[in-house]
């Protein structure tokens, strides 16, 4: 059984399939046959482009960003708790995103907000309830799971690298 390379008609066909509907990138043929990046100041050439779509966007990429911007909200929050760990009255703030994050993924969406709220636990005769051992296990929480995240987004760009170095 032999193979052979697909004409340069179909490689082209399938790049732009790959860019247009894996990777949502507005492209479009120019008339000689090569990839040109859709000029604003005309009509799209292809009946499924839609307008304002990020490059890159997927549910696991949106996921990901949203994962990214919840986490690092969460590490403002830790540092303004530890920075304000003996300020009367001060109540520490708490970011939660996963739960909206997995319902989003779920739908097949992937973008959520970080949402921030003080803390309900209990208060020392000062007013203040931030528990400073509490905020540095978070902390070291939060940057773990951001590493991971930023990692897997990089990963993400080195697949699509890769895998345009050998189109």
């Amino acid at each position: 059984m032999s193979f052979s390379a697909p004409s340069s008609g179909r490689r082209e066909a399938v790049f732009r399939n790959l860019l247009t509907h894996t990777l949502a990138l507005p492209i479009a043929l120019s008339e000689h046959g090569s990839l040109d990046e859709l000029a604003m100041d005309r009509p799209s050439t292809t009946d499924d482009y839609r307008w304002g779509v990020p490059v890159l966007e997927s549910v696991t990429s949106a996921a990901l960003a949203s994962a990214l911007d919840g986490l690092a909200a969460r590490q403002r929050a830790i540092a303004n708790n530890i920075a304000n760990v003996n300020t009367p009255g001060y109540t520490a703030e708490r970011v939660s995103f996963e739960d909206a994050l997995a319902q989003s993924v779920a739908n097949g969406d992937g973008h959520v907000s970080a949402s921030t709220a003080r803390s309900l636990e209990p208060t020392r005769l000062d007013g203040n309830n931030v528990n400073l051992d509490t905020e540095t296990l978070s902390n070291v929480d939060t940057v773990l799971r951001f590493q991971f995240a930023s990692q897997a987004a990089g990963g993400q760009f080195t697949a699509i690298r890769a895998a345009l170095r050998t189109s």
